[in-house]
């Protein structure tokens, strides 16, 4: 299994790590198969979505802050409570398919991971699936 490491710089962001992904693919040689992204982090996320037009991700975060916002009616003592349903509605991990060691994503798609009580240092588990 491989580690991707993430240094988050806000409380929430969603950071494209589609080019560490590529690289690493490349590095290890990794060519037909799937790839599974694992977050073992309770406050972050991983999700597939438009990476062309950074107003989308601009759009995820303010709107989702708004639904579901950082103070609220929660019982929870650490007062991360929003950043757990947040990880919860996005989920832990990601599958992507791999073939010609390349990675299977539609025209506009990125991998994202996604930050919701930062900012951390974090890290995401790899694991290549072969064919």
């Amino acid at each position: 299994m491989e580690q991707i490491h993430i240094t988050t710089h806000v409380h929430e962001e969603m950071i494209d790590i589609t080019g560490t992904v590529r690289t690493l693919l490349k590095t290890e040689g990794w060519k037909d198969g799937a790839l599974l992204l694992y977050c073992p982090h309770t406050t972050g996320a991983i999700t597939v979505n438009e990476g062309a037009d950074p107003d989308v991700v601009r759009d995820i975060t303010v709107n989702l802050r708004k639904l579901i916002p950082h103070h609220g009616d929660y019982l929870h003592a650490e007062g991360n409570s929003d950043a757990h349903i947040k990880s919860s509605l996005f989920g832990c991990d990601q599958l992507v398919i791999v073939e010609g060691g390349k990675i299977r994503l539609g025209t506009w798609q990125k991998i994202y991971f996604c930050e919701f009580d930062g900012p951390r240092t974090r890290s995401l588990w790899v694991q290549f699936l072969p064919s």
